[in-house]
């Protein structure tokens, strides 16, 4: 079973966001666990991923994946990605590589389903589930 860990700003407060966010949860279930852990600042947020070896930050100027190759690269067995706040990522953080889910900026709340939705299409598309045709 692969791990996935997110580490973001906030909380979810939007109950449909939260209804959104259960099921893709109850759907990545058979395949995957997401663990979030939710940072009040900069300060905490780093401190979390100082932690991690192979941290994916999730930024506007990394790097554009397509879906399949995004599945690709979420092979892995254990994931950490974290999300930044309202302006973004500390300028301090460390990260073994970057990732953008689009050139729009969202809020660290849509985010969170944006990269929900991708985690669930990836291990679609690795396991020849109708969701990724």
């Amino acid at each position: 079973m692969q791990h996935i860990r997110i580490i973001t700003p906030g909380k979810t407060k939007e109950p449909w966001l939260l209804a959104a966010l259960a099921e893709y949860e109850k759907r990545l279930k058979p395949w995957a666990t997401l663990e979030w852990h939710f940072v009040r600042d900069d300060e905490q947020l780093l401190l979390l991923c100082e932690q991690e070896k192979e941290l994916i930050a999730l930024d506007v100027k990394g790097i554009s994946l397509s879906s399949e190759e995004f599945s690709e690269k979420t092979e892995r067995a254990r994931l950490t990605f974290v999300i930044g706040g309202p302006v973004g990522l500390p300028k301090k953080l460390v990260a073994k590589e970057k990732w953008s889910l689009s050139n729009l900026t969202f809020t660290h709340q849509l985010t969170r389903l944006l990269l929900a939705e991708q985690l669930y299409r990836a291990i679609a598309i690795r396991h020849h589930l109708p969701y990724a045709k």
